[in-house]
């Protein structure tokens, strides 16, 4: 299936919106997603960093208002 958004048309709004959209509907099965390896590598640092205290929580819908506010 191919298909095409207007993307040139599209607000940062938009975009974002239809980002998220596409989000959601792959999380109700994300089992079936498979991961990259390097995810893990990154996770596992980044958890090494947290429980070192170097590395900060964010509430994501904060983080989502704060980047739909900068762009």
């Amino acid at each position: 299936m191919n298909i095409a958004l207007p993307l040139d048309r599209m607000t940062i709004e938009d975009k974002l919106r239809t980002m998220e959209t596409l989000w959601d509907d792959l999380s109700k099965n994300s089992d079936e997603v498979a991961s990259p390896s390097w995810h893990k590598d990154v996770l596992q640092k980044r958890e090494k960093r947290l429980q070192k205290g170097e590395e900060l929580i964010h509430d994501w819908d904060a983080a989502k208002d704060r980047i739909r506010r900068s762009v």
